[in-house]
């Protein structure tokens, strides 16, 4: 039952996530310089299991300016997987990451007792390669 409760109360947040990132990101569009400034970010995960997995990054993708791009097995036994995410709006790193373990923590509330720190969290400007013109 409270698997069903937690289910219901997580639908409710991200949809409002949801629904402040799209008009963040819409307002944000209009303005002289966007600020675009994407960022990968290299989040070292706390969450399991598939399931876990699946809803934490397909509700990184169904954020608006976040992509989550894929998994990263880990190089030691010991260490997490990573999750590759790209921000479009990377200005504060710190902000996108700790919007991560946001999200993260409502996903699995379990992970809270596995604290992540900011500070552990790689990261890196969006660098394109080639001429885009």
């Amino acid at each position: 039952m409270s698997k069903i409760i937690h289910g219901i109360g997580y639908f409710f947040w991200i949809v409002k996530e949801i629904i402040v990132s799209g008009f963040n990101t819409a307002f944000t569009a209009f303005k002289p310089d966007a600020g675009l400034k994407p960022i990968v970010i290299y989040y070292p995960l706390r969450v399991t299991t598939d399931w876990e997995l699946f809803w934490f990054s397909a509700s990184i993708t169904a954020t608006p300016s976040t992509l989550a791009m894929g998994f990263r097995e880990p190089a030691a036994a010991d260490a997490p997987r990573i999750l590759l995410v790209q921000s479009a709006f990377g200005d504060d790193a710190t902000d996108v990451i700790k919007g991560l373990i946001d999200m993260e923590e409502h996903v699995s509330p379990a992970v809270k007792s596995t604290p992540l720190d900011v500070a552990d969290v790689a990261w890196e400007p969006y660098v394109p390669k080639g001429d885009l013109t």
